[in-house]
């Protein structure tokens, strides 16, 4: 699969959504991107807006790998792209760390998420480079993980990922845009969004919570 950068527009467009926007676009049109337990690793993280590009990652043992997990997928990056790290949610090791972060950033890449455990925070921090991930813990990743395949399919917090899908990442979680889709969720999301800025303009103009739910019929929004 021939992966593209991220248009402009789409940037722009997807940068004015939020993450729960776009999951309950993804409801709406049948599909399945919202993920789980993935969250900012340090207060004040920017929002992550860009295409995958995919790590996954083994046990170590007998076989050996050629280099440090991470290394390729910087190499691979295009500025704007979003490295996502499948570890299987393993919190017992780190399989992000501050070198990692500073080869990522000098690549121009957006950010990274995780679905596993980072160390290194304070060095996020000072570079201002955003980690999405399910916690932190100090033990290094040499000897305990490895990885076994950069831009291949993976599974991230209960979703497939592949390279060049659309990652969005903000407070409230990580979700995935299958990048043939793009269009429609865009719009989709775009439409609910306008929906609940026109709601809640009404309820901080005074009219009932009960009268305003009435009008829009908020449960049967996705339909």
């Amino acid at each position: 699969m021939i992966r593209l950068p991220l248009d402009e527009r789409y940037r722009q467009r997807l940068e004015r959504l939020s993450t729960t926007n776009v999951a309950d676009a993804l409801d709406a049109l049948g599909l399945k991107g919202a993920t789980y337990g993935i969250r900012p690793i340090w207060e004040g993280a920017s929002k992550i807006v860009g295409k995958a590009v995919t790590v996954k990652l083994t046990a170590a043992g007998l076989t050996k790998s050629k280099h440090h997990l991470g290394v390729k997928a910087i190499e691979a990056a295009e500025p704007g792209d979003v490295i996502v790290v499948d570890n299987g949610g393993r919190l017992d090791t780190s399989c992000w760390g501050g070198i990692l972060a500073n080869g990522a950033q000098m690549k121009g890449v957006s950010g990274v998420v995780i679905d596993g455990a980072c160390r290194d925070v304070d060095d996020y921090v000072a570079i201002k480079f955003p980690v999405y991930a399910r916690g932190s813990v100090v033990a290094t990743a040499r000897g305990r993980i490895m990885e076994e395949a950069t831009n291949v399919l993976i599974q991230f917090g209960g979703v497939q990922v592949r390279p060049g899908d659309v990652v969005i990442a903000d407070r409230s979680g990580v979700v995935i845009i299958p990048q043939e889709r793009l269009d429609e969720v865009v719009e989709k999301a775009e439409e609910l969004f306008e929906k609940e800025e026109s709601m809640i303009a009404e309820i901080r103009a005074g009219r009932s919570m009960l009268e305003v739910d009435t009008k829009y019929n908020y449960e049967k929004m996705l339909k």
